[in-house]
């Protein structure tokens, strides 16, 4: 167990590091990252990250992919009478939004503020401020405020002061939080 503990902790390291990295060098090379902006491990800018723009306190989560031209003209410039043709776009992505784990987010698309994108989507549209969208596509679901209410009805209530401890908060949960779950329609 120990040895695990070990192997995992230099394996996070190193993935911490190569993130930083990754991070700083897109933002050198013109990543707009928002103020208390944060994103997550595996986040691809592509070769363009100067065309995407990342709003103050917007989430990306892990694996997210930001797709700012079409690969596909590669091939397509190979039919007579295509030889010129390029496709790229910029990507925007307003403030206090929450972009799912390995979503991909298309050229020529703007989310709005206070929006979420659910997990394994691929958006293809832009999003207005104040909704929710998921799928593959990407579809409107709600407005942020009724995703809220479910939020709010779901809450786990727990001592707050838990949160300046993760390993408590954890521990807590698993000997408090109830196994319950969605029932099939």
């Amino acid at each position: 167990m120990m040895i695990y503990k070990i192997l995992n902790k230099i394996f996070t390291t190193i993935q911490d590091i190569q993130h930083s990295i990754y991070l700083k060098v897109s933002v050198n090379n013109g990543l707009k990252l928002g103020k208390n902006a944060v994103v997550r491990n595996n986040v691809s800018f592509g070769s363009e990250p100067f065309l995407v723009e990342i709003g103050d306190e917007t989430r990306i989560a892990s694996g997210v992919t930001f797709v700012t031209h079409s690969g596909a003209t590669i091939n397509i410039r190979k039919l007579t009478g295509y030889e010129s043709v390029r496709n790229f776009g910029r990507i925007k992505v307003g403030k206090n939004c929450a972009i799912g784990s390995n979503s991909v987010i298309l050229q020529d698309v703007e989310i709005g503020d206070n929006c979420v994108l659910g997990a394994n989507s691929v958006l293809s549209e832009s999003m207005p401020e104040n909704t929710v969208y998921a799928g593959n596509p990407a579809k409107y679901i709600c407005e942020i405020e009724d995703y809220a209410d479910v939020l709010k009805k779901t809450t786990i209530d727990y001592p707050i002061d838990l949160e300046k401890d993760r390993k408590k908060l954890n521990h807590w949960l698993i000997q408090n939080l109830p196994e319950k779950f969605k029932i099939t329609r």
